[in-house]
């Protein structure tokens, strides 16, 4: 009866943060969609945006390339390459122009060596193993977490992993963010309505990996309980 209750809460838990982590996810989707469009009032494409951004700072090590999907763009460290999604790479409209700068951003703060951005790249080893762990041991550690305790002890562990991994993210998310709209006002790529357009844009963005903390946090806080409840007993 006890196993079923944790299966219950444990689904209970996880189906609620999955809710709130899809609205999240739909709003960012209609706010691209909005601010896809909006034209630039300098025409720039995505990519042009990137290229201008990057030669600004004096990045010339680090290659644009056009990826595939929606909203799928992202910032490499390892192989030094900003892949733009084909709407944001071609695109001439604000949501293309704030990806690509947020993307850019990420690259400023590679170069400049920004503390978190150097914590989650060390992470991302021990993260993988994490979610291994926690894929494939959690249902087996709720079930026998009555007589093997130390199994729930080690999901635990792989959900802080991957919890510190999402609190960590935070902060690059909203720096590269922030050095967006202050490269995107200050050159001018944006301005006006445009450039409220790009900063209404980042933030459900940012908001996605906020979501994606609370649910990891939530979960791990329950983990805990559930753990503490079963070495009582």
């Amino acid at each position: 009866m006890m196993m079923n209750m944790d299966y219950m809460i444990y689904y209970a838990i996880a189906g609620i943060m999955t809710m709130i982590g899809a609205a999240v996810s739909g709003r960012l989707k209609a706010k691209f969609a909005q601010y896809s469009k909006v034209p630039l009032s300098k025409g720039q494409s995505g990519k042009d945006v990137a290229a201008e951004m990057l030669a600004y700072y004096g990045i010339n090590d680090v290659k644009i390339v056009r990826g595939t999907g929606t909203l799928t763009d992202h910032y490499n460290p390892v192989t030094k390459t900003v892949s733009l999604s084909p709407d944001v790479h071609d695109g001439r409209h604000v949501a293309a122009a704030a990806v690509a700068a947020h993307e850019c951003g990420h690259a400023v703060q590679h170069a400049e060596a920004y503390s978190f951005l150097t914590m989650r790249s060390k992470l991302v080893p021990m993260v993988k193993v994490a979610s291994i762990a926690q894929g494939y041991g959690l249902m087996i550690a709720l079930m026998m977490a009555g007589s093997i305790p130390q199994l729930l002890l080690a999901v635990i562990i792989a959900f802080a992993v991957t919890s510190l991994f999402a609190f960590i993210t935070l902060p690059v998310e909203f720096d590269a963010s922030k050095r967006a709209l202050v490269w995107l006002d200050e050159s001018g790529a944006t301005a006006g309505a445009e450039q409220e357009g790009a900063k209404d844009a980042l933030w459900w963005a940012a908001m996605t990996y906020v979501s994606a903390a609370m649910s990891s946090l939530v979960i791990l806080v329950y983990l805990i309980f559930r753990y503490a409840g079963s070495n009582r007993r």
